[in-house]
């Protein structure tokens, strides 16, 4: 869960998409969550020419574009905005929590929200409600048909494409595009980030499903997935032991770590045959730090972008890097005077560079250190003078292999590289009777948002259509 520092994102009671306000009202009570309600501020970036550019809202965006940008970038980007904001009424009129993945969708989606479907055809007028029939093309056609051809507009929304879900603007859907500026660029926008950092939203999180009767079991390694007449009956742990599923058995793992977990005899060949054709995203490098805040400058900001070369791409290897560094905002997370700091290569580093090596091995701690180094370069970048690597007291490098190991990730992926237009994302149900899937192997696809949205689809199918409606009317939506 990487992004969730980055896309923790309008978190508000009012909002229509699946949102921690939403879970607030509907399975936390108020204690548990109010704490971790929220600062406001935007992403602060570096760009290529090293220049500090903090967006703090609609108009200093617009001022930073052509400060930084071409001579036409405003003008496009004011283009592309109100080509696609029209298109946002659509998008953004069904809920993903309405979705089940049954026919009884018929009634929690398509019944109940009709009117404001209609009614969002309506605003948008003709024009609008054509565009909206490009939702689910790739987005690239939609800024083709605008005409789109400023450099810096193309390669800054490659970046937040890539970003949101692994792929350029060729690969993702128009409508998580449109929506995610719906969210992002309307006037009075910003990003939210939860008190304490992420962990707090970890606690929370389980002590909702605690209130429910839930219960977690930390340690318990998945053996094997259990197939009895036919149907997924439970889970074997690597201990021996057996737990029964009441229900079903859903599994949030990759395609390809699921699949490892079934017996050969019961997987259909046409089933394997997706999975292991299905093409993956690379891998991650991560760098993690913890340093005295004495001498760094007081407006250093949370999160930071470096993008080295826009000519090779935002999904180049060794060209994007990303920094959070969350104790700007939560001090508690760090030890008083000093600060935490996670910087990572988003998706973009080659598994094949570390494949089979001995990670006790010389070869392979220099590596670490040789594909470390842009990581290094892009935070003492970002913070400034103040920064020294040699007074860093915690120093870690997770590599592919690191990904592979600690979360189970079949080449340390960071998911199905799954193009808009040209494949989808496989839906929720298996071949095998009450084994679910849920996360970025599924619809819709990569990315925290959309992991969210995959758990509570499977949530929602394995209820009634009465006790989700239930819900719905819960929330408020």
């Amino acid at each position: 869960m990487i992004y969730l520092e980055a896309q923790l994102t309008r978190l508000r009671s009012k909002a229509t998409n699946l949102t921690l306000a939403h879970l607030c009202s509907l399975v936390f009570n108020q204690e548990v969550l109010r704490p971790i309600l929220l600062h406001k501020f935007w992403m602060h970036w570096v760009c290529h020419c090293h220049v500090s550019n903090m967006i703090r809202g609609w108009s200093t965006y617009l001022k930073d574009l052509e400060k930084y940008g071409t001579p036409n970038a405003v003008q496009e980007w004011q283009k592309l905005l109100d080509g696609i904001l029209p298109m946002s009424a659509a998008a953004m009129a069904l809920p993903p929590l309405s979705i089940r993945g049954d026919f009884g969708v018929l009634s929690t989606a398509a019944a109940r929200y009709a009117p404001s479907l209609l009614k969002s055809f309506v605003q948008m007028g003709p024009q609008g409600a054509l565009g909206a029939t490009k939702l689910l093309r790739p987005f690239s056609e939609v800024m083709d048909s605008l005409e789109l051809k400023d450099p810096f507009i193309r390669n800054w929304v490659d970046l937040l494409s890539f970003l949101l879900a692994g792929v350029k603007t060729n690969g993702i859907l128009s409508a998580e595009m449109v929506y995610m500026f719906a969210e992002w660029y309307q006037p009075g926008s910003c990003l939210e980030y939860p008190l304490h950092g992420t962990g707090a939203v970890v606690d929370a999180l389980v002590q909702g499903m605690k209130k429910f009767g839930g219960r977690l079991s930390l340690g318990s390694h998945v053996e094997k997935i259990v197939i009895e007449n036919d149907r997924a009956s439970g889970v074997k742990l690597r201990s021996g032991q057996f737990v029964r599923a009441k229900k079903a058995v859903i599994s949030n793992a990759s395609m390809w770590d699921t699949l490892k977990l079934l017996p050969k005899e019961v997987v259909p060949k046409s089933y394997l045959d997706r999975v292991n054709t299905t093409p993956q995203c690379e891998s991650f490098m991560h760098l993690h730090l913890g340093f005295d805040a004495e001498g760094i400058r007081e407006d250093l900001g949370i999160h930071h972008i470096v993008v080295n070369d826009w000519e090779r791409g935002v999904d180049a290897d060794q060209n994007v890097v990303l920094i959070s560094i969350p104790s700007v905002l939560s001090p508690d997370l760090a030890p008083p005077g000093k600060h935490v700091l996670h910087a990572y290569l988003p998706g973009t580093e080659p598994f094949g560079l570390w494949e089979g090596l001995d990670r006790r091995s010389t070869e392979y701690k220099n590596l670490k250190a040789e594909r470390s180094e842009v990581m290094w370069r892009a935070v003492e970048r970002a913070i400034g003078a103040g920064f020294s690597r040699d007074k860093c007291e915690v120093k870690l490098v997770g590599t592919p292999l690191t990904h592979q190991r600690f979360l189970r990730r079949n080449r340390g992926t960071y998911g199905p590289a799954i193009e808009a237009g040209k494949n989808s994302f496989p839906g929720h149900s298996t071949p095998i009777p009450q084994l679910y899937c849920c996360g970025d192997s599924t619809f819709p696809g990569i990315g925290v948002p959309a992991v969210a949205a995959s758990g509570a689809i499977v949530a929602n199918s394995l209820v009634s259509v009465s006790q989700h409606s239930q819900l719905l009317d819960a929330i408020g939506i």
